[in-house]
């Protein structure tokens, strides 16, 4: 399975950077490959030396005013020329995507994954991985659209969120058949 992760690249404490390796191990022991930004710093760093140290791939897709920060180990790297290209470029290259925590870009990243999946333009499963509580607040909000009838589709048929990286990977392997 090639899995899609949205995640900060600055460096973070070990609340975040645990439960991101841990997650990153689940993907790379399943033998599945990571998506992701292409950065070999903070957070994306973190994620990619854990997949990698466990056996999975890394499909890299930059964007040119960062690619200075682009890891050159990757398997695999494309820089896009904008956000816009990126962001459809990752969706493309994946079958499942997982949110980790990240600031303004991983939400941009997120909404429109989702704004997507409520339109039908894919039907990829999504997981907000909500470590430490951290998407708590945007859980309650989805809720609120979702009970106030702002989503055309129930929420549990948009994102799932998961506590824990074992649970985002028994819900992408469920959803995908696998095991």
């Amino acid at each position: 399975m090639n899995i899609c992760v949205f995640l900060s690249a600055a460096d973070l404490d070990e609340r975040y950077t645990r439960p991101a390796r841990e997650f990153a191990e689940l993907i790379g022991r399943g033998g599945h490959t990571l998506v992701w930004g292409g950065s070999d710093r903070g957070l994306m760093k973190v994620v990619a030396d854990g997949v990698a140290e466990s056996g999975g791939r890394l499909v890299g897709v930059s964007v040119e005013f960062l690619s200075d920060a682009a890891r050159a180990e990757a398997d695999e790297m494309v820089v896009a020329g904008d956000l816009s290209e990126r962001k459809a470029l990752l969706l493309a290259k994946s079958d499942a995507v997982v949110v980790m925590v990240g600031g303004t870009g991983t939400l941009d990243e997120a909404t429109e994954i989702l704004e997507l999946k409520k339109h039908g333009h894919h039907t990829k499963p999504v997981v907000l991985l909500n470590t430490a509580g951290f998407y708590d607040g945007l859980r309650q909000q989805f809720q609120r659209m979702e009970d106030e009838g702002f989503l055309p589709l129930p929420l549990s048929g948009l994102v799932f969120f998961a506590e824990d990286g074992v649970g985002a990977m028994a819900f992408l392997e469920e959803s995908m058949g696998i095991g």
